[in-house]
Protein backbone atom coordinates (compact mmCIF):
# COMPACT_ATOMS: atom_id res chain seq x y z
CA UNK A 1 0.00 0.00 0.00
CA UNK A 2 1.05 3.47 -0.63
CA UNK A 3 2.15 6.49 1.18
CA UNK A 4 0.50 9.66 1.11
CA UNK A 5 2.81 12.45 -0.91
CA UNK A 6 4.74 15.00 1.58
CA UNK A 7 2.41 17.55 0.47
CA UNK A 8 -0.47 16.00 1.07
CA UNK A 9 0.96 15.49 5.01
CA UNK A 10 1.87 19.16 5.05
CA UNK A 11 -1.48 19.80 4.49
CA UNK A 12 -3.20 17.82 7.31
CA UNK A 13 -1.25 20.36 9.22
CA UNK A 14 0.22 18.37 11.58
CA UNK A 15 3.54 19.78 14.08
CA UNK A 16 5.29 18.40 11.78
CA UNK A 17 4.78 20.82 9.00
CA UNK A 18 3.23 24.32 11.74
CA UNK A 19 5.58 26.92 11.79
CA UNK A 20 5.76 28.00 15.83
CA UNK A 21 3.99 31.21 15.17
CA UNK A 22 3.77 31.25 19.38
CA UNK A 23 7.46 32.38 19.21
CA UNK A 24 6.84 34.82 16.62
CA UNK A 25 8.25 38.11 18.60
CA UNK A 26 5.86 40.73 16.76
CA UNK A 27 3.92 41.65 13.45
CA UNK A 28 6.25 44.72 13.08
CA UNK A 29 3.62 46.87 12.03
CA UNK A 30 2.88 50.47 11.47
CA UNK A 31 0.84 52.08 13.98
CA UNK A 32 -2.63 53.99 13.72
CA UNK A 33 -1.68 56.58 15.44
CA UNK A 34 1.43 57.89 13.85
CA UNK A 35 -0.16 58.86 10.71
CA UNK A 36 -0.97 62.52 10.27
CA UNK A 37 1.44 64.06 13.27
CA UNK A 38 5.07 63.71 13.50
CA UNK A 39 6.08 62.04 16.54
CA UNK A 40 9.74 61.16 17.62
CA UNK A 41 11.19 58.33 18.86
CA UNK A 42 14.73 56.16 19.94
CA UNK A 43 15.80 52.79 19.87
CA UNK A 44 16.63 51.27 22.58
CA UNK A 45 17.10 47.51 21.60
CA UNK A 46 17.52 45.59 18.69
CA UNK A 47 16.02 41.82 18.38
CA UNK A 48 15.98 38.69 16.24
CA UNK A 49 12.42 37.90 15.54
CA UNK A 50 11.74 33.90 15.02
CA UNK A 51 9.40 34.75 12.42
CA UNK A 52 11.43 36.89 9.89
CA UNK A 53 15.35 37.02 8.77
CA UNK A 54 15.52 41.12 9.18
CA UNK A 55 16.36 42.46 12.64
CA UNK A 56 13.58 44.18 14.14
CA UNK A 57 14.05 47.46 16.60
CA UNK A 58 11.84 48.27 19.53
CA UNK A 59 11.17 51.77 19.50
CA UNK A 60 10.02 54.10 22.40
CA UNK A 61 8.16 57.12 21.09
CA UNK A 62 7.88 60.16 23.40
CA UNK A 63 4.23 59.17 23.65
CA UNK A 64 5.19 56.40 25.73
CA UNK A 65 4.47 54.41 23.00
CA UNK A 66 6.95 51.01 22.16
CA UNK A 67 6.71 49.36 19.34
CA UNK A 68 8.42 46.91 16.90
CA UNK A 69 9.76 48.10 13.29
CA UNK A 70 11.99 46.23 10.79
CA UNK A 71 15.39 47.83 11.15
CA UNK A 72 16.78 49.64 8.38
CA UNK A 73 20.68 49.18 7.68
CA UNK A 74 22.74 51.45 9.69
CA UNK A 75 20.63 51.75 12.69
CA UNK A 76 21.63 51.03 16.12
CA UNK A 77 20.74 51.77 19.57
CA UNK A 78 20.26 55.08 20.39
CA UNK A 79 19.47 56.28 17.01
CA UNK A 80 16.43 58.60 16.73
CA UNK A 81 13.50 57.77 14.51
CA UNK A 82 10.66 59.91 13.22
CA UNK A 83 7.15 58.53 12.10
CA UNK A 84 4.39 60.52 9.95
CA UNK A 85 3.89 63.33 8.06
CA UNK A 86 6.81 66.02 8.13
CA UNK A 87 9.48 63.08 9.44
CA UNK A 88 12.89 64.65 8.46
CA UNK A 89 14.35 62.31 5.50
CA UNK A 90 17.13 60.10 6.91
CA UNK A 91 17.36 56.02 6.78
CA UNK A 92 15.45 54.16 9.76
CA UNK A 93 12.46 56.91 9.38
CA UNK A 94 8.83 56.60 8.39
CA UNK A 95 7.00 58.57 5.93
CA UNK A 96 4.35 58.85 2.96
CA UNK A 97 5.50 57.96 -0.20
CA UNK A 98 4.18 61.43 -1.38
CA UNK A 99 6.72 62.80 0.93
CA UNK A 100 9.59 60.52 -0.28
CA UNK A 101 11.84 61.67 -3.36
CA UNK A 102 12.05 59.93 -6.45
CA UNK A 103 14.87 57.44 -6.65
CA UNK A 104 15.01 56.89 -2.61
CA UNK A 105 15.39 52.90 -1.47
CA UNK A 106 12.40 52.08 0.55
CA UNK A 107 11.08 48.84 2.00
CA UNK A 108 8.34 47.81 4.73
CA UNK A 109 5.68 49.49 1.72
CA UNK A 110 2.21 49.62 2.71
CA UNK A 111 -0.28 48.01 0.18
CA UNK A 112 -3.04 50.11 1.00
CA UNK A 113 -2.88 53.04 3.37
CA UNK A 114 -3.33 52.04 6.95
CA UNK A 115 -2.42 48.11 6.28
CA UNK A 116 0.84 48.46 8.62
CA UNK A 117 3.18 47.40 6.00
CA UNK A 118 2.64 44.61 3.09
CA UNK A 119 5.68 44.92 0.80
CA UNK A 120 9.46 44.35 0.35
CA UNK A 121 10.45 43.19 4.19
CA UNK A 122 12.74 40.24 3.85
CA UNK A 123 16.57 41.38 5.08
CA UNK A 124 18.49 43.22 2.14
CA UNK A 125 15.71 44.52 0.20
CA UNK A 126 14.70 47.15 -0.64
CA UNK A 127 12.33 48.80 -3.73
CA UNK A 128 12.91 52.20 -5.24
CA UNK A 129 10.75 55.41 -5.54
CA UNK A 130 9.98 55.38 -9.47
CA UNK A 131 7.79 58.69 -9.65
CA UNK A 132 4.35 60.72 -8.26
CA UNK A 133 1.46 61.65 -10.03
CA UNK A 134 -1.61 63.35 -8.48
CA UNK A 135 -2.31 60.58 -5.51
CA UNK A 136 -0.51 57.95 -6.81
CA UNK A 137 3.26 56.59 -6.55
CA UNK A 138 4.91 54.16 -8.91
CA UNK A 139 7.66 51.60 -7.11
CA UNK A 140 9.84 49.58 -8.69
CA UNK A 141 10.12 46.25 -6.40
CA UNK A 142 13.32 44.09 -6.00
CA UNK A 143 11.70 42.01 -8.98
CA UNK A 144 12.19 44.80 -11.23
CA UNK A 145 8.46 45.07 -11.38
CA UNK A 146 6.61 48.27 -11.32
CA UNK A 147 3.48 48.72 -8.63
CA UNK A 148 1.58 51.75 -8.49
CA UNK A 149 0.09 52.49 -4.85
CA UNK A 150 -1.97 55.06 -3.12
CA UNK A 151 0.72 58.07 -2.42
CA UNK A 152 0.02 57.97 1.54
CA UNK A 153 1.11 54.32 2.24
CA UNK A 154 3.39 54.51 4.68
CA UNK A 155 7.57 53.32 3.93
CA UNK A 156 10.61 53.16 5.70
CA UNK A 157 13.33 54.81 3.99
CA UNK A 158 16.78 52.87 3.87
CA UNK A 159 17.35 49.33 3.42
CA UNK A 160 16.04 46.57 5.34
CA UNK A 161 19.08 45.10 7.33
CA UNK A 162 20.34 42.04 7.70
CA UNK A 163 21.19 41.41 3.90
CA UNK A 164 24.48 39.57 4.61
CA UNK A 165 22.93 36.88 6.40
CA UNK A 166 23.01 34.21 3.69
CA UNK A 167 26.82 34.92 3.86
CA UNK A 168 27.80 32.73 7.11
CA UNK A 169 27.18 29.40 6.24
CA UNK A 170 25.14 26.93 8.12
CA UNK A 171 28.44 24.98 9.30
CA UNK A 172 26.60 21.69 10.08
CA UNK A 173 23.46 19.86 9.14
CA UNK A 174 21.43 20.57 12.48
CA UNK A 175 21.56 24.62 12.36
CA UNK A 176 20.13 23.90 8.64
CA UNK A 177 17.47 21.72 10.91
CA UNK A 178 16.68 24.30 13.33
CA UNK A 179 16.53 27.28 10.79
CA UNK A 180 13.96 25.66 8.46
CA UNK A 181 11.78 24.29 11.63
CA UNK A 182 11.45 27.69 13.27
CA UNK A 183 9.36 28.21 9.64
CA UNK A 184 7.45 24.56 9.80
CA UNK A 185 9.58 23.12 6.79
CA UNK A 186 10.80 19.61 6.44
CA UNK A 187 14.13 19.44 6.78
CA UNK A 188 16.34 17.43 5.13
CA UNK A 189 13.79 16.24 1.81
CA UNK A 190 14.24 13.71 -0.34
CA UNK A 191 14.40 13.69 -4.40
CA UNK A 192 11.41 12.93 -5.33
CA UNK A 193 12.83 10.57 -8.33
CA UNK A 194 15.08 9.24 -5.69
CA UNK A 195 12.25 7.36 -3.78
CA UNK A 196 10.22 4.10 -3.96
CA UNK A 197 7.44 4.01 -6.19
CA UNK A 198 5.11 3.63 -2.71
CA UNK A 199 6.55 6.56 -1.65
CA UNK A 200 5.44 8.96 -4.63
CA UNK A 201 4.90 8.91 -8.40
CA UNK A 202 7.72 9.96 -9.72
CA UNK A 203 9.99 7.14 -7.92
CA UNK A 204 10.89 3.88 -8.34
CA UNK A 205 10.55 2.85 -12.12
CA UNK A 206 7.71 4.78 -12.90
CA UNK A 207 9.66 6.93 -14.96
CA UNK A 208 6.70 6.94 -17.85
CA UNK A 209 4.53 8.71 -15.72
CA UNK A 210 4.14 12.56 -16.85
CA UNK A 211 5.15 15.52 -14.27
CA UNK A 212 2.63 17.49 -15.53
CA UNK A 213 -0.70 17.93 -13.98
CA UNK A 214 -3.69 19.75 -13.89
CA UNK A 215 -4.55 23.17 -12.82
CA UNK A 216 -7.68 21.62 -11.32
CA UNK A 217 -6.62 18.74 -9.65
CA UNK A 218 -6.89 18.61 -5.72
CA UNK A 219 -4.11 20.01 -3.77
CA UNK A 220 -2.57 17.32 -2.52
CA UNK A 221 -1.90 15.96 -6.11
CA UNK A 222 -0.20 19.20 -7.38
CA UNK A 223 3.15 18.09 -8.09
CA UNK A 224 5.80 18.33 -10.61
CA UNK A 225 4.79 20.96 -13.43
CA UNK A 226 1.87 22.28 -12.60
CA UNK A 227 -0.41 23.45 -16.00
CA UNK A 228 2.52 23.60 -17.61
CA UNK A 229 2.39 24.95 -21.32
CA UNK A 230 4.87 22.67 -22.54
CA UNK A 231 7.38 20.19 -21.25
CA UNK A 232 10.93 18.59 -22.58
CA UNK A 233 13.94 20.59 -23.67
CA UNK A 234 13.66 23.69 -25.96
CA UNK A 235 15.69 23.41 -29.12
Amino acid sequence: MGKRIISQRRGRGTPTYRANSHNYLTDAKYSAKNRTVKTNGVIIDIKHDVGKNAPVALVKFENNEKRYMIASEGVSVGKDICVGNGASFDFGNVLPLVDIPEGTPVFNIEGIPGDGGKLVRSSGMSAVVSSHSGTTTVVKLPSKSFKTLNSFCMATIGVAAGGERKIKPFGKAGNKFHNRKARGKLYPITSKVAMNSVDHKFGGDNKGVSTTTSRHASPGAKVGSIAARRTGKKR
